[in-house]
């Protein structure tokens, strides 16, 4: 990415996750990295058993990857597409079945075989791989591994890699709609003088000699961007959260020197599963644990071990995004990449294209959090303030089958669109039941857009295909003019697809429906009209 969009991610607060370059030419290469294709279609991930072990002086990694999975369809001949990005390599390839042939070429790894495999049969390939994988210049915006150095001048080491995918270091299928059915295990083999932090629980630890392995368990799907490793000077405590699915156990890594810090910072996190259980339905993850590791960067929504980086102070790096100063009473991480155990990693898009189904729902929990932590009139300032960080650039949803993420207003334009769609509903209950619906009838499943929205229209009982065709594919934002003589208001909309079904409640009570054409209504209240400013519309008054 270039330095210009750094800048203007940073500007306008949308730093939460990775973005590709605006104009990029497609290849094939793209294509066969974004879509389920022929070499990935008749097979279906199952667990990834994996091991790594990171070099902190060469800037290295090493280790295997134990692919099981399951034929889904029949199929006579096939080749196996596993990618892992270069300058990794793949040192070696063995599988369950009889291989005709294997090749790395470029970032992927291809594996010929001459036999029948039948649908329902169940095999594994194992990779091991090494080299000194892609440094992040700049984590998490992009991807690669970061290798530091802590305050007291530790080794500090960890990898963030959403956009760019998890095969920039580990040999996987890197597509996001095929999560490991049955987890994962994963192992971190660390100096013994260091701590291994990974997804899920800790299931052993054992050393020997100078290193220590860490051994680590999920067992719920995970996408892939979340397997992440955190080497480093850490320390732990526990704690506990008593939830709608009974006991959670909350489990928190941070660096020796910030323990204090941690133990008062990270007393937010009740609060926040509080509240998204509440608006969201159960954290989907108590198998797993939840988990805050302390990152050298500033935070992610690693599924069952989000990444903090955030200094423990409130706001965002101790700023209000929104510009209200609502903002400063809560830290945004916690909040926000907490926000996505729900949506991306309990509901996951299977294209990077439908990547607004993360952000815009994440981005909205903010206001969401507010509203039990604080109260609905300060969250409705959030909401309201936000909209400042818009850029209006290009479309929400992507190009699919690419790889390709839309624009960065998934974040902020996003949640106007979701805060704009709860105020037609208009019944607070309705709309939280269609959040908790959406978790547990999409429960650790991979979606498009098309069943978010259809499941959205469906459950609400109104039909806002117009709505999401408005925010998601046009970069226009529906434009209301209005004159008012006495009790008569006339009005329309402008600057919107045609037909736009898109009410209005005015003076708090009266409903308007604006088209294209001019109408005319009589005001149930006296003048001038009051208009509901948490509709993502502009409001303008001609004569």
């Amino acid at each position: 990415m270039k330095k210009l969009s750094y800048t203007l991610l940073f500007a306008s607060g949308l730093v939460f996750g990775q973005f590709f370059e605006k104009g990029k030419t497609f290849t094939k290469q793209d294509t066969l990295k974004g879509s389920d294709t022929e070499f990935r279609n008749f097979w279906d991930v199952k667990k990834y058993d994996l091991s790594v072990e990171p070099d902190f002086a060469a800037k290295s990694i090493k280790g295997n990857n134990k692919i099981s999975f399951e034929i889904i369809k029949d199929v006579t001949n096939p080749t196996f597409q596993i990618d892992l990005q270069q300058p990794m390599k793949a040192d070696k390839v063995e599988a369950s079945f009889p291989m005709a042939d294997y090749r790395q070429d470029g970032d992927f790894i291809w594996i010929k075989t001459n036999k029948a495999f039948k649908k329902g049969e169940k095999y594994t390939i194992d990779v091991t791989y090494s080299g000194n994988p892609t440094i992040a210049k700049n984590a998490p915006w992009d991807g690669g591994w970061v290798f530091t150095k802590d305050e007291k001048g530790n080794p500090w080491m960890s990898v963030a890699d959403e956009g760019i995918g998890a095969s920039i270091w580990l040999p996987t299928k890197d597509i996001w709609s095929d999560e490991p059915d049955n987890g994962i295990v994963m192992k971190i083999i660390t100096p013994k003088d260091l701590v291994g932090v990974g997804n899920g629980r800790l299931i052993s630890k054992k050393t020997e000699g100078e290193k220590t392995s860490y051994i680590w368990e999920v067992k719920n799907p995970i996408n892939a961007y979340s397997i992440i490793p955190n080497i480093g000077k850490y320390v732990n405590f526990k704690d506990t959260f008593s939830g709608e699915k009974g006991k959670l156990d909350l489990d928190y890594w941070v660096l020796d020197y910030n323990l204090d810090k941690a133990e008062k910072q990270f007393q937010q996190v009740k609060p926040m599963l509080s509240a998204f259980e509440y608006w969201f339905g159960p954290y989907p993850f108590y198998e797993d644990s939840y988990k805050l590791v302390e990152s050298p960067y500033l935070g992610m929504e690693h599924q069952s071990s989000v990444a903090y980086g955030n200094h423990y102070q409130n706001g965002y790096l101790g700023r209000d995004l929104s510009g209200t100063g609502v903002g400063l009473n809560w830290d945004f991480i916690i909040i926000h990449e907490s926000g996505h155990e729900w949506f991306a990693n309990n509901v996951t898009a299977k294209d990077q294209a439908d990547m607004w189904i993360h952000e815009s729902f994440t981005n909205y929990s903010e206001v969401l959090f507010t509203e039990r932590y604080m109260d609905k009139k300060s969250a409705d300032i959030y909401a309201q303030g936000i909209r400042k960080t818009i850029q209006n650039d290009t479309p929400i949803i992507g190009k699919y089958g690419v790889r390709n993420e839309g624009s960065g207003d998934m974040y902020a334009k996003g949640a106007s669109m979701l805060h704009t769609i709860r105020q037609v509903i208009n019944n607070d209950d309705k709309f939280r039941q269609i959040l908790r619906g959406i978790n547990k009838d999409f429960y650790h499943q991979t979606v498009t857009t098309k069943q978010i929205e259809d499941y959205i229209s469906k459950k609400s009982g109104i039909d806002f295909s117009s709505v999401f065709n408005q925010y998601l594919r046009t970069t226009n934002i529906p434009t209301l003019e209005y004159s008012q003589k006495g009790e008569e208001l006339k009005f329309r909309y402008t600057n919107t697809i045609k037909n736009l079904k898109l009410p209005i409640r005015i003076d708090g009570e009266q409903t308007i429906n604006p088209t294209e054409q001019w109408q005319t209504v009589k005001l149930k209240k006296g003048s001038p009209v009051q208009f509901n400013n948490n509709y993502y519309i502009h409001y303008k008054k001609v004569q």
